[in-house]
C-alpha cells in the first residue's frame, strides 16, 4: 500500500523553476511536503524523500494523511485496539 500511495502522490507533484535556476516542487495535498533541487529530477527525488518522512512523521504524531487515488493509509480504529491486546 505504501509504495502505490507514494507513487499516486508523486503524480500530483508540482514543480516550478526558480529563479535562482533550480527547482521547487510540492504535493498540494500533502501540507507542508516539499523539495528541491539543481535540475528537474534531482527534485523529483528530493521530494520524493520528503514525501517518505512526512508520511512517517504524520503516523508517528498521529496526524491524518489524505487519501489520495482511493489509498487511505490511516489507522482504523479497530486495527488500533488490536494491537493494544
Amino acid at each position: 500500500m505504501l509504495i502505490p500511495y507514494i507513487r499516486a502522490a508523486m503524480h500530483l507533484a508540482r514543480f516550478e523553476p526558480m529563479e535562482n535556476g533550480c527547482y521547487f516542487g510540492e504535493i498540494p495535498s500533502c501540507e507542508g511536503c516539499w523539495g528541491e533541487g539543481p535540475s528537474l529530477e534531482a527534485c523529483r527525488e528530493d521530494l520524493e524523500g520528503a514525501l517518505q518522512d512526512w508520511i512517517v512523521v504524520r503516523l508517528r504524531h498521529g496526524l491524518s494523511l489524505p487519501v489520495i487515488a482511493g489509498i487511505d493509509l490511516n489507522p482504523r480504529p479497530e486495527m488500533e485496539h488490536a494491537e493494544a491486546d
